[in-house]
């Protein structure tokens, strides 16, 4: 995912103040590993290598462990992406072109990422499925957040509430399983055809 202007504030905030800087390292190491290598992939010893913490820092954050961990990686994958989608739906007014314009904000990211960096939380989440209640509570937060950011989108330009409601779920839904056809295909189709698609079906209710 590229930087924002929020990332920005927080780096910098972060390097005023070393121990929100240790713990802010902490936690995009571990969101950037567990993207990458899901959960069961990731241990604290990396984490604390590549967030070059000790590993008494990691649990001086982060008592509970690898879980209270993960939990804090998905919320801070889940407020980057939320910022990114927000950002590419507010370029466009029309909403079919900005769904279109962030499927290849998406397909640029795989690419320059050499098709590595997914969804930021998805790998995660299906890692712990049934497995750890507070993952999950803050994987299905990320995607009520994600599709209430299209769902205002939509609802912007005059789409019936129960409608945008839907479509909501249809655009967010849609863009995850693309997103990750493109990984394993090593291709930005199924993202361009996935804009393609949705844009049209947005189009059918405006």
């Amino acid at each position: 995912m590229k930087k924002t202007p929020a990332t920005d504030a927080k780096q910098s905030a972060a390097a005023q103040d070393p121990v929100l800087a240790t713990r802010e390292r902490i936690v995009r190491a571990a969101s950037r590993l567990m993207q990458r290598q899901g959960y069961a992939g990731t241990g604290i010893k990396q984490i604390s290598l590549e967030a070059q913490a000790t590993l008494g820092s990691v649990y001086h954050f982060f008592p509970g462990g690898k879980q209270e961990l993960a939990v804090a990686a998905i919320r801070h994958g889940d407020l980057e992406f939320a910022e990114e989608l927000r950002t590419a739906l507010g370029s466009e007014t029309d909403p079919a072109d900005a769904v279109l314009a962030f499927t290849r904000h998406l397909a640029t990211g795989l690419r320059t990422s050499d098709w590595i960096d997914g969804c930021p939380i998805t790998t995660t989440a299906l890692g712990t499925a049934g497995s750890s209640p507070d993952i999950q509570s803050a994987a299905a937060e990320a995607f009520a957040r994600w599709r209430e950011i299209v769902f205002d989108k939509l609802r912007e330009t005059g789409i019936a509430e129960t409608d945008a409601h839907d479509l909501a779920h249809t655009v967010i839904s849609t863009l995850e399983g693309a997103e990750l056809a493109a990984q394993v295909s090593r291709s930005s189709e199924p993202l361009d055809i996935a804009g393609k698609h949705l844009a049209r079906l947005i189009t059918a209710y405006l």
